[in-house]
């Protein structure tokens, strides 16, 4: 009969716990583990290594954002005149080219002002030239020798009456510019009052308002006015020429006692100083009239409204017959050619961001992806733009991460189904590396 073998009685150094140098470690472990699967299993966990690894090495390698948009500068058009709009060629959501006419304004009373300031510049013009014509005159009295013989003073006499009949050109002249400035006058008044009549049955049928009607009223009051001035310049004028015509008479009885040559000669000097002030004066009429002249053709220009840029129409406030004041918002066009994205990213995200960098663009509208290359990156965060930036400076502060604001340039397809509006949400992602 067998006996069961007794075991051996523990030793001290037996029943000592097992020290961290006989422990098997999980890296052991594994590494057995790895060392135990077949050819196929080894392979097909280092291809799964290498995937992770690549796919780590892509996640690392890019920044993605949902807070961007499309975006675009859009114009906003408005009237630089007012008027009633009498020709409206386009609709809502229409695509325009920059110079096609987009809005025409009532032109005709622009017309008139043009006509008018042409006017008032031909007068200018005409001053001028006499008191030109009045320096060399002037000038031509001063020639003569001035010395005191008794036959040098009878021909210091005829160049006196030669001035004084220039005094009486003068006269002439400035009743030349009277008659020519009430016949403009006259002309403007009858516009005035045609307007206050055509306006009259309007405003009694509410077709005006009556803030317009007081307008033309107060316009046609001023252009009486300014008739019953000119005419009574007129009549000054006439009385002008008569004073010059007695004046004439009188001077001619003076020469006889008049001073010495010498004395003569220094008045008739100092007579060119104030004619040449008198034709620089003209002269600074006719650059006055210029400029009168030059932003009436400038205002009739602004009732043909053309599209500054080739885009959409958008926002379409004006109809056909509406009256428009100067600033009034009448569209805005939408450069659907020329979009970008503007995406916000964290500031924790830009540390690699730079300029250059090639982008994709995930539009929802379309489930779609687009190219994009980064253009540029803002000099501050949103927050600093905003209307009332935030202010830091007390006791209780709370760290949020901020967004920079990145525009990327995109590459649009070339088909029309897929066209980038702004305010469209996307998702931006930049490829870092």
């Amino acid at each position: 009969m067998s006996s069961t073998p007794t075991p051996p009685a523990p030793t001290p150094e037996s029943s000592k716990a097992p020290t961290p140098q006989t422990t098997p470690s999980f890296l052991a472990t594994a590494g057995k583990a790895i060392r135990d699967l077949p050819l196929l299993g080894k392979i097909a966990l280092i291809a799964l290594l290498l995937i992770l690894l690549v796919v780590c090495y892509i996640w690392m390698g890019q920044v993605t954002t949902e807070d961007a948009q499309v975006d675009a500068h859009i114009t906003a058009v408005a009237s630089q005149v007012s008027g009633y709009v009498v020709a409206l060629p386009i609709n809502d959501n229409v695509d325009v080219k920059a110079g096609d006419v987009l809005v025409q304004i009532d032109p005709r009373e622009y017309k008139a002002e043009v006509d008018q300031a042409k006017a008032s510049f031909d007068l200018s013009q005409a001053e001028a030239n006499a008191a030109k014509l009045q320096i060399g005159l002037t000038r031509g009295t001063t020639t003569h020798s001035t010395g005191g013989a008794v036959a040098q003073s009878q021909s210091d006499t005829a160049d006196y009456s030669m001035a004084q009949t220039q005094l009486e050109r003068a006269a002439t002249a400035n009743l030349l510019q009277a008659k020519a400035e009430v016949a403009a006058k006259r002309a403007t008044n009858e516009r005035a009052q045609a307007d206050l009549e055509r306006y009259k049955p309007l405003v009694e049928t509410n077709d005006v308002s009556k803030f317009q009607f007081d307008a033309v009223d107060a316009a046609a009051r001023v252009a009486q006015s300014d008739l019953a001035a000119s005419e009574q310049q007129l009549v000054a004028a006439e009385q002008n020429v008569e004073i010059a015509k007695a004046t004439l008479s009188s001077s001619k009885a003076r020469v006889a006692r008049s001073q010495s040559l010498l004395l003569e000669s220094r008045a008739r000097e100092q007579q060119v100083p104030i004619t040449e002030s008198t034709y620089k004066s003209a002269l600074a009429g006719v650059e006055r009239a210029k400029a009168v002249w030059d932003q009436a053709l400038l205002n009739l220009g602004y009732t043909t409204i053309i599209a500054p840029i080739t885009g959409q129409v958008t926002q379409l406030t004006v109809h056909l017959g509406q009256y428009v004041l100067p600033g009034n918002l009448l569209f805005t066009l939408v450069p659907l050619d020329k979009v970008y994205i503007t995406a916000n990213f964290k500031e924790t995200q830009m540390a690699h961001v730079h300029p250059g960098q090639r982008a994709k663009i995930h539009v929802d509208t379309y489930n779609r992806d687009f190219e994009g290359i980064v253009d540029s990156i803002a000099g501050a965060a949103g927050s600093r733009q905003a209307l009332l930036p935030p202010q830091n400076a007390t006791g209780n502060f709370i760290k949020v991460v901020q967004r920079l604001p990145v525009k990327i340039l995109v590459n649009q397809s070339q088909d029309s189904r897929f066209v980038l509006r702004p305010g469209m949400n996307v998702e931006a992602t930049i490829y870092t590396r």
